[in-house]
This record gives structure tokens, C-alpha cells and sequence, in this order.
């Protein structure tokens, strides 16, 4: 019997189910606050971090773009939080999950809300609006939206605070009334400091405010390094560098009984420039065909069909794309539990056609209605472990 040719085989496209899910309901991020106020004793949130001790003064300082994996390649430029990767998660050394996709605006709301995306409903980088067709910014929340319309459920923050835990967050000036910070960390007070010392001094002192406390503060540009540069280059290392510095400084700061979570939104991974690593959108006919709207972002795409066109879509990229990422329609990737158990109704439509998830080094960028994204060195958003995984460095007094 003769022996196919090259052209003659059809390799089969990634399974559905054989993406790695992200860890919902016991070691995602949105798991994290509600496991911390459950054991202040919060009601109506549940400890399902089974391995972290409950404390009276709870701090978590999420650094964005810190994956697990970049920081355990990097222990001589962050040598105090590599001494703390064994504390990780309990004890137990293991990360976090991020969720999908592993954004930072799906992310910051799984971490205040304690819920799943498929439950808060920012999916993604942008998504589209179902009630007026629009792509929608959820990070830069353009165009604007009525935010509690958006995302009704009430944070993490504002259920302790109802419960007579100081709650804090201290963070930047500028996210003070940004609507995605009202959606996804509101409740408590919003106290904005510019330095990142500032910040972790004003953090310890909210933590001895009251006798129980839950404190949240934030470092953003770790990965506005990564984007720019790449998590391979001098100056990501140097922010790391910092951020080791921050991280120590805040830890010796600690008052007693309280508990110190280290964590990040997501990990990152640098993709090369050159047309096998970055497959154009704006310039490839066959994967516009049939697409009204092109929304997530580079490895973590939402694909919108115009009617009657998302079989052909899916279809389509699935032959072109099958075997470097996972391609499932809306549905497949709900029943494989790609955005959490369950999706709320009114999140639905905000989902792609079809979804995309890259699993090897390789992005769906758009040069020309996504330049400054498509320009970018570090990218993440996938279910890889090196953009899902995130620490959860723990430090106790």
C-alpha cells in the first residue's frame, strides 16, 4: 500500500479538552479573596484554597505580569521571593491559576469578585457588546459602559466591609474611579500612592488599622516591561529586581497575625517577529472570511461570524490554525469549562463564535486596527502554563 505524501496528510487539530483548564473552584484566582474572608468570617464567601490558614489581617499585593515560571527562572534577580516559592499556595510550592484568558482585566475581576469569568463577564481583552455590536475595551472600558449594568455582583471588598473588615485598596491615583477598579476592587477605602514604597508602607498601615483587615495593592509596570521589551531583556529584570525590593519591604512591615499574598494576574511569553510566530489577521483573506468582528487578543482570541457564517469560520480555523491553537466553537468551549462551571446569561453573547487559544509560541495579531498590541515583544492571555500560572508567595507574622 503506498505511503501518503506530505499534501496528502491532514494532521488533526488540537482537542477541545485537551487544553489545560485553569483551576476553578480550588486554585484559581477567584479563589483567592473569598478563601481570605471566609476565614475572617465573612458571610457569603467560602474557603476553597483548602491549604491557606485562615489570618485576622489579609494583604495581597499582585504584581501584574509575574508568572510562575518567570519568576522561578529569574532567583538571582528576586532572591527574596524565590526564598518564598516553597511558602507558595500553603506550603505546598504549587502556583495559582490564572483563569481564561489569562488578562488582566479578566483577571483584576475574578480576584475582586471571587467569581469565574463566565460569571463576571469580562472574557477577555475586548469582547463584543451584544446590545450594540461594538468591540469593547474592558481594560481602557471603551466605549464607555454602565459598569453595574456590566457587572452586577457585589466584590469581595464591599462583602467584608459589610462585615466589619477594614478593607483597603492602595494603588495608583489614576485607577482610583476608573470603571473597571468599580467593577472589579470597590468597597473599602482607595487610597492612591505614586511610588511603589509609598504603596507598601501605606499598605502595612492599613493592615494594623482595625483587628481584621483585608488590604489589596498593585504593581503594574513589571509588565508594562514585558510587553515593551520582553521578559528576556535587561529592563524586565531590573523591574523584577524592584519588585523583590517592594515585596521585602512590605513583608518586614507586617503586623501581627496578619498573612502576606504575593500573586499576578498572569505570566508572559516573548514571541518572535517574523511571519511563522505572528500570523496577520488584517493581511491573511482566508481567516477574515466570514468575520465581522475580531476581539480578545493575540493568544486568546474571540472571533465574531457575520450571520449564518460561524460553522464556516470554525471550520476555516481550524484547518488554518488547528494544530498551534485550540479552536472550539462558544459552545465546545463552555461545556470544556474554559471560562468556569457556568456562564451567566447576559455574558453569552459576549463570548466569540469561536474561540481561540494559542498553545505554542504564536500569536493572531492585526496590524492594521491593533498596532500597538500587534507590536508588542511579551504577550499572554492563553492556558499555557507559562502566561496561567501565577504565584501565591505567602509571608506570616
Amino acid at each position: 500500500m503506498a505511503q501518503p505524501t506530505a499534501w496528502d496528510s491532514h494532521p488533526e487539530p488540537l482537542a477541545v479538552d485537551s487544553a489545560p483548564l485553569p483551576q476553578y473552584g480550588s486554585g484559581s484566582l477567584a479563589d483567592l479573596l473569598p478563601t481570605l474572608a471566609a476565614g475572617m468570617g465573612v458571610p457569603g464567601t467560602t474557603a476553597t484554597i483548602t491549604e491557606l490558614a485562615p489570618a485576622d489581617r489579609n494583604c495581597v499585593f499582585l504584581v501584574d505580569g509575574l508568572g510562575w515560571e518567570q519568576l522561578r527562572a529569574h532567583p538571582e534577580e528576586a532572591p527574596f521571593m524565590a526564598s518564598l516559592l516553597g511558602s507558595s499556595r500553603g506550603g505546598t510550592g504549587r502556583p495559582l491559576t490564572a483563569g481564561y484568558p489569562a488578562t488582566t482585566a479578566t483577571s483584576l475581576a475574578s480576584v475582586g469578585t471571587g467569581l469565574p469569568p463566565g460569571a463576571h463577564g469580562l472574557p477577555g481583552y475586548t469582547v463584543r457588546n451584544p446590545d450594540t455590536g461594538e468591540l469593547m475595551n474592558q481594560l481602557r472600558w471603551q466605549p464607555w459602559t454602565q459598569p453595574r449594568a456590566w457587572q452586577p455582583y457585589p466584590t469581595v471588598f464591599q462583602l467584608a466591609q459589610d462585615a466589619g473588615v477594614h478593607a483597603a485598596q492602595v494603588s495608583s491615583p489614576t485607577f482610583e474611579n476608573t470603571p473597571l477598579t468599580k467593577v472589579a476592587l470597590s468597597g473599602g477605602k482607595f487610597l492612591g500612592r505614586l511610588s511603589g514604597e509609598d504603596r507598601m508602607d501605606l499598605a502595612a498601615e492599613q493592615l494594623a488599622a482595625a483587628d481584621r483587615a483585608l488590604v489589596y495593592t498593585y504593581y503594574a509596570e513589571l509588565d508594562g516591561a514585558g510587553h515593551r521589551f520582553g521578559v528576556d531583556s535587561d529592563t524586565w529584570r531590573g523591574q523584577l529586581m524592584h519588585v523583590d525590593r517592594l515585596v521585602q519591604r512590605l513583608a518586614e512591615q507586617l503586623p501581627a497575625n496578619s498573612a502576606l499574598y504575593v500573586t499576578a494576574d498572569h505570566g508572559m511569553v516573548d514571541i518572535p517577529f517574523d511571519e511563522q510566530h505572528r500570523i496577520d489577521f488584517d493581511e491573511d483573506w482566508e481567516l477574515r472570511a466570514g468575520v465581522a468582528l475580531l476581539g480578545g487578543e493575540g493568544r486568546a482570541r474571540h472571533v465574531y461570524a457575520v450571520p449564518g457564517a460561524a460553522n464556516d469560520v470554525l471550520t476555516c480555523w481550524r484547518e488554518v490554525l488547528g494544530e498551534q491553537f485550540w479552536v472550539a466553537s462558544r459552545d465546545e468551549a463552555i461545556a470544556a469549562g474554559w471560562f468556569g462551571p457556568h456562564i451567566d446569561e447576559r455574558v453569552y453573547d459576549r463570548l466569540g463564535d469561536v474561540v481561540a487559544a494559542a498553545r505554542d509560541d504564536v500569536l493572531i495579531i492585526a496590524s492594521e486596527r491593533e498596532p500597538k498590541e500587534s507590536a508588542m515583544v511579551g504577550n499572554h492571555g492563553s492556558m499555557t502554563p507559562a502566561e496561567q500560572l501565577v504565584p501565591l508567595l505567602e509571608v506570616r507574622s
